[in-house]
């Protein structure tokens, strides 16, 4: 007689990211393997210059689309997925608090025009005069976004609603972060992630700076939103166990109504996490990998981390733009990094977020605006390369015909500032512009990968400001946790280890860290107890996360001197932008006041 087999059933998980262009689902098991991916892009309007909008119904449905491809392909027993956790961009998501149904934000009429258009996308920049009023108050609050609240945040563009609205249409809104739509979406529940509001709302946790109930009465009177502070704040989430709820990452919010398990095709009832900013699931998905930073190991043999390692790895989030990201135990203030954020990804301890406002946007712009970028196409093509792995090996072969000890030296002469879209960090400053200096005739594309590797260059110049920025005022940050399509790119992730003087980690999974990090989410609210409490998310990083492949600084003491130097130049190139700013402003005030334009 044949022994009696044992089958052990594997738990399963989902993650959900949304981000500006695509919605993407991933399911793991238990161990943090992931076993499918799927993706479905999403409809993007943009009615005028400066305006970005979408629609949670039609990101929900794509949402549904990707979840059943990955139960199709891994054929997983949908009886076996326990948890689902949501990322996405820090967009506003307006609904009426009468129906539940979107309410659309595309003015002058704001009326349906059958799209469901609810969401002011986190790039939207329509809301300028109410920015720079909220930044008039001085408000305290504003300490714990870096001393200005950013046009990208949603408080502004709840006032641009304010005074765009019909009032009768305005008075029936309720407001979400994007993410606490999603989970809305899932469960029916109104209860709100310390991620989103602390981050993006002006949220103040309650104990901080003498906070009451988290949202600031006077701050809302005054920046014209007063009429949001009745009921406690119920339009905007309510307050923390009065009429509200709010949670830290993952902690369960509830678990999936009838409706949503329909349109997902899984059983009713799976744990549903509170959900985050998508950067900050990069930070879930990547810092809790095992490293020796000493012998260049990442293994799962190391031994488990210890919470306060965290607090020295940067997690640098990069795609469009960048975000940096740090925990500490005590809240750091640094100019111009937003936060600090208490509670928002661990109880009680501290994020901040530094930030790049283009990269590998300017990457593409720098590309596909110089004259040699017709002429590369076909040759990468021919070559079956990526644009940017083609530039990489053009660079490194111009360094090999002119003898040069490597390609840094062939930009010696060329300096790069690429503020196209002004600075987010640590300037703080919109009106930030580019600057070259070492411009010749060359239209070959020998000075288009010239011109490309400055880019990459001026990109670790900047990230090592951000670092030092960060560590000056009480961070201690020694390694840099990487994630985002920029990852593939070994030349500028070299260049970020040379020139920040640190190790950097590539992700087991480049192209999929901040959809990895959402599904952890979901392995968190599904751990939850009869009481509610659930397994601590920095353990569950720990388990979950995979062994990176590391990216150590360059040995060369020459190319280490070389790149010191431009550091100097990029610094002067930054402060002396703002001073001739501040000179021809100086010089052009009466001229100005005369004549009766725009400052």
């Amino acid at each position: 007689m044949e022994p009696e087999m044992i089958h052990l059933v594997q738990d399963y998980f989902i993650g959900i990211d949304v981000g500006t262009g695509s919605a993407r689902a991933c399911l793991i098991d238990s161990t943090g393997d992931i076993k499918a991916l799927a993706s479905e892009s999403i409809k993007l309007w943009q009615p005028q210059a400066g305006y970005y909008e979408q629609s949670t119904t039609d990101i929900w449905t794509c949402i549904c689309s990707c979840v059943h491809k990955v139960i199709h392909q891994s054929s997983v027993d949908p009886s076996t997925i326990k948890g689902i956790g949501f990322d996405a961009t820090c967009s506003l998501a307006v609904f009426s608090h009468d129906t539940d149904e979107p309410v659309t934000v595309t003015g002058p009429a704001f009326e349906d025009d059958g799209n469901a258009r609810n969401v002011i996308l986190w790039l939207d920049h329509r809301p300028v005069e109410e920015t720079e009023k909220i930044n008039a108050t001085g408000h305290n609050l504003l300490r714990y976004v870096g001393g200005k609240m950013s046009i990208e945040m949603e408080i502004p563009k709840v006032l641009w609603l304010k005074n765009n609205m019909p009032p009768e249409i305005f008075d029936r809104c309720k407001f979400y972060d994007l993410a606490d739509a999603l989970t809305h979406l899932a469960t029916g529940s109104e209860t709100r992630s310390f991620c989103s509001t602390v981050c993006k709302q002006g949220f103040v946790p309650v104990g901080v700076d003498g906070s009451v109930k988290g949202w600031q009465e006077d701050f809302y009177e005054t920046i014209g939103l007063g009429d949001l502070v009745k009921d406690d704040f119920k339009r905007m989430g309510g307050v923390n166990g009065v009429n509200g709820k709010y949670l830290s990452a993952g902690e369960l919010v509830g678990t999936l109504s009838e409706k949503a398990s329909r349109e997902l095709g899984l059983p009713v009832g799976i744990a549903v996490g509170s959900g985050v900013i998508d950067a900050y699931a990069g930070w879930i998905g990547t810092v809790g990998a095992k490293v020796d930073t000493e012998y260049g190991q990442s293994d799962e043999s190391l031994p488990a981390n210890d919470l306060p390692q965290a607090f020295t790895r940067l997690a640098a989030v990069a795609g469009t733009s960048t975000c940096h990201l740090a925990m500490s135990e005590k809240p750091v203030f640094v100019n111009g990094v937003w936060g600090p954020y208490r509670d928002v990804l661990l109880p009680d301890y501290w994020m901040a977020e530094g930030g790049q406002s283009a990269t590998g946007e300017l990457l593409r712009h720098v590309i596909e605006t110089h004259p040699a970028h017709t002429q590369v196409l076909p040759l990468a093509e021919a070559m079956q390369l990526n644009i940017y792995d083609y530039l990489n090996l053009h660079l490194r072969e111009l360094a090999e015909k002119a003898n040069a000890p490597s390609v840094s030296y062939l930009g010696r002469h060329f300096f790069f500032y690429g503020d196209l879209w002004g600075n987010r960090s640590p300037v703080a400053d919109p009106n930030m512009k580019g600057a070259v200096i070492g411009l010749s005739p060359d239209s070959s594309v020998d000075g288009l990968a010239l011109y490309y590797y400055a880019t990459m260059e001026f990109i670790a110049l900047q990230t090592r400001q951000i670092i030092e920025s960060m560590n000056k005022s009480g961070h201690s940050i020694a390694s840099i946790f990487m994630s985002g399509s920029q990852c593939q790119n070994d030349m500028l992730m070299d260049l970020i280890a040379t020139v920040c003087d640190m190790p950097v980690l590539i992700p087991r999974y480049v192209h999929a860290a901040v959809v990895h990090g959402a599904a952890m989410l979901g392995a968190k609210a599904a751990s939850a107890g009869a009481d509610g409490t659930t397994e601590n998310l920095w353990t569950i990083m720990d388990r979950m996360s995979k062994p990176g492949r590391l990216v150590k600084p360059g040995t060369s003491k020459g190319e280490k001197t070389l790149l010191d130097a431009k550091y100097e130049v990029f610094l002067e190139q930054c402060h002396t932008q703002q001073d001739y700013r501040r000179k021809v402003d100086k010089a052009t005030a009466a001229w100005i006041d005369e004549f009766g334009g725009d400052k």
